[in-house]
This record gives structure tokens, C-alpha cells and sequence, in this order.
């Protein structure tokens, strides 16, 4: 049992480094998307700008700024093979540290379902590298929302379980030695 904790311990440690170098290089990039004076946000992109705002923004901006922003969505895939193996990571690690069946059960889906959400995201970027490309979106709009709400719910539903149930573990045998 200890020696599949190490391995999943090792994988994570991996990932975290590809998540941490690659977060570096993005945030990085982030400084030269600017629209009429304004940062463009990533998250504005993803979550919470309007189609049309995307529309504009995209038609709106010089070749330095849509080079920079390209980029930046290629370096999100590199990423992307750092959080989502990472967070399946968490959730097994955990799966190690709980005796109810139901709790190991429900971290080995938080895990497999970070797959899912690794698909999602690469359905994002597909579409945003597109709209980069030709800024014209058309009835997928409505779709992608719904693929990157689902992203982020099953990420943070993994990091948030795996995170808590490492926390609870820590806590009861703290108490327990009390």
C-alpha cells in the first residue's frame, strides 16, 4: 500500500511542477493583452465576457496581442496535463488515507471524471483558438459555457473533496492523540 502512495505522491509532485512552470509562463504573457487600453482577462474569456465582447475583442486586437494570446492557449494545454492528472492524483492519494468504502468510491470517480474535465478544457481552447482565428461565433456559444462550467465544477469538486478529506484525516488523528 505505502509503495502506490509514493508513486501517486511522485506523479503529483510531477504535475505540480508542470502546473507551476507553466502558470509562471502564462501569467507571464498575461501582461500584454490589452483591448482599447483595458487588460483582457482569461477568466473574462472563459466564464464571464458576452459573446459579443469576445467578438469584439478578437476583431479588435493588433497581431502582438493576438500572438501573445495564442500562445498563452498553447501554453494552457501544457497546463492542462498538470492540473487534471494532478487533481486525480490528489483524489487517489486520499482514496489511501479513508477506510469507507463510499468515500474511496466517490475520489476514484473525482479522479476518472478529471479526464472528463481535461476534455472539456481542450474543447475550450479548440474553440477559442478558432474565434482567435476568425472572430465569428455563431449557436456554439451557448455549448461552450456549458463545457467550461462543467470544467470548473469537476476540478474544484476534485481539489475541494481531496483537499477536505486529507484535512478531516488530519484533524481526527490529531484528536485522536489528544
Amino acid at each position: 500500500m505505502q509503495s502506490s502512495f509514493v508513486n501517486w505522491n511522485r506523479l503529483f509532485l510531477f504535475c505540480l511542477g508542470l502546473f507551476l512552470a507553466s502558470s509562471f509562463a502564462m501569467k507571464w504573457m498575461e501582461t500584454d493583452f490589452i483591448y482599447n487600453n483595458e487588460p483582457i482577462s482569461i477568466f473574462g474569456l472563459e466564464l464571464f465576457y458576452p459573446k459579443e465582447k469576445i467578438i469584439s475583442i478578437f476583431s479588435g486586437i493588433n497581431d502582438k496581442v493576438k500572438t501573445a494570446l495564442g500562445y498563452h492557449l498553447y501554453f494552457d494545454f501544457i497546463f492542462m496535463a498538470g492540473v487534471y492528472p494532478g487533481i486525480a492524483c490528489l483524489c487517489m492519494m486520499a482514496t489511501q488515507k479513508v477506510k469507507k468504502k463510499w468515500l474511496m468510491r466517490a475520489l476514484f470517480t473525482l479522479a476518472f471524471l478529471q479526464l472528463i474535465a481535461w476534455a472539456f478544457d481542450i474543447i475550450e481552447n479548440y474553440h477559442l483558438l478558432k474565434w482567435l482565428k476568425n472572430p465569428v461565433i455563431g449557436d456554439e456559444f451557448g455549448f461552450y459555457h456549458s463545457v467550461v462550467y462543467s470544467k470548473w465544477v469537476i476540478a474544484l469538486l476534485g481539489v475541494l473533496t481531496a483537499i477536505g478529506t486529507y484535512l478531516i484525516v488530519i484533524f481526527r488523528k490529531k484528536n485522536l492523540k489528544s
